[in-house]
């Protein structure tokens, strides 16, 4: 599956949220990563974010895409990471 996370976490909680999202998926830009995963991998990364996160302060949003081959994406502005992935 193909996996967008977008996030908006507390200050401190930030530098954690990206280490953990970094080891499964790609860093685009500020508080987003994408890529694909596997279900396993999901339900790890899920857990782990559950566990460093406070749920009554942060947010933390996953757009599924089962397959990516009706999807585009397009960019403006500067880019600032994960570029060379096409969806």
């Amino acid at each position: 599956m193909f996996v967008i996370v977008v996030y908006d976490v507390g200050e401190k909680r930030v530098a954690k949220v990206l280490k953990i999202c970094r080891k499964y998926l790609t860093w685009v830009q500020n508080s987003v990563l994408e890529g694909e995963i596997s279900e396993a991998s999901f339900k790890k990364l899920k857990l782990e974010l559950k566990k460093t996160i406070k749920e009554s302060e942060d947010s933390v949003i996953f757009y599924i895409l089962r397959t990516t081959k009706y999807s585009e994406r397009e960019a403006m502005g500067i880019r600032k990471g994960g570029e060379d992935l096409i969806i």
